[in-house]
This record gives structure tokens, C-alpha cells and sequence, in this order.
């Protein structure tokens, strides 16, 4: 069984420089202001590795993995 996991952004941390939409166009979009919109749920399965290496890209560090809840 694989953990899934969700991105979360801190929106006070965030510039709207989208970097993270333009890196993963597939998982993130861009509101009208530049900021990111993440959709509900868990990290499709086979983009984890691409969704972790853009947050782990921000310049912002506005971007994280935390694990799904429970239940």
C-alpha cells in the first residue's frame, strides 16, 4: 500500500511567482492574481516525485508534502 500525500501552499509565504505552475502544469493552475491553486485530494499516484521535487523548488518555501489525513 502506498501513503498518500497531499500539497499544500502557504499562502502568506507565496509571492505568486508561478514557478510551480509552469514546472507542473498538469497538477497546478494559476488563479488571476499568479497564486497557485491545488486541486482537493491526495497526490495522483506516478506525480509524487515531480510534486515533491517542485516544492522542494519554490524560492519561496511556500510549498509542501504532508501525509493525507487519516480516515
Amino acid at each position: 500500500m502506498t501513503r498518500r500525500a497531499r500539497l499544500i501552499v502557504d499562502p502568506i509565504a507565496c509571492d505568486g511567482r508561478g514557478l510551480c505552475a509552469e514546472l507542473l502544469p498538469a497538477f497546478i493552475a494559476l488563479d488571476d492574481w499568479g497564486y497557485p491553486v491545488i486541486p482537493g485530494g491526495d497526490i495522483p499516484a506516478g506525480l509524487e516525485r515531480e510534486v515533491t521535487a517542485v516544492a522542494r523548488l519554490c524560492p519561496r518555501l511556500a510549498l509542501r508534502v504532508e501525509p493525507a489525513p487519516r480516515g
